[in-house]
């Protein structure tokens, strides 16, 4: 797809969302519903094509795969750099974290070694956004501003991970499995 005729797609986007807004409101929340909906006004009006409207649903799913696989690998990452640098096991992390430890007490002595080795892997992480586009030079400065702050008030928390909070669960009912470590919410350096 050509730029013009994404910019022709998002201003008829702007413009159906307000005529269409309780199409939209009456997908539940899923935002590739509220897409399609979206999309099959702009077909409906001849804006677009049906295989147009079929390959911007597409995309977005893809998008949103890439998206997930890429912060899970971020995320095994930094559990890697946990383990080898406490040189135990992320299921012997986990049961520490959920009997109500923090890093900060399972790291002990190699505290600062483990918030120094969280930090540089998410600052890299940062550095891999920047060369892949997804972040540019200001916001990689901002965000790695912040990371060693953030790494040590999340070694240093007692609480467990957001997901294993008594009582929460998944859109399932089931409760969520989580990565065996609290500094979890501190991995907010890629949203692809």
């Amino acid at each position: 797809m050509n730029k013009k005729l994404i910019a022709t797609i998002a201003t008829a986007a702007v413009a159906l969302t307000i005529s269409t807004g309780s199409v939209a409101l009456a997908d539940n929340g899923n935002g590739k519903d509220r897409l399609a909906s979206l999309l099959s006004g702009l077909v409906a009006k001849g804006t677009i094509t049906q295989s147009q409207a079929d390959a911007i649903v597409k995309a977005q799913s893809d998008m949103k795969a890439a998206g997930k696989a890429a912060m899970e690998t971020n995320r095994a990452a930094v559990d890697a750099v946990v383990t080898a640098t406490l040189g135990i096991t992320a299921d012997a992390i986990k049961a520490r974290l959920k009997a109500g430890e923090s890093l900060a007490t399972i790291a002990g002595a190699k505290k600062d070694t483990l918030i120094a080795a969280i930090t540089a892997e998410i600052n890299r992480q940062i550095d891999a956004a920047v060369v892949t586009g997804k972040l540019t030079a200001a916001q990689a400065t901002e965000r790695k501003a912040k990371t060693a702050e953030n790494v040590t008030k999340r070694v240093n928390n007692l609480r467990p991970p957001h997901g294993d909070k008594p009582g929460r669960s998944d859109k399932n009912g089931a409760k969520p499995t989580q990565s065996p470590a609290a500094y979890k919410s501190v991995i907010k350096v890629v949203k692809a």
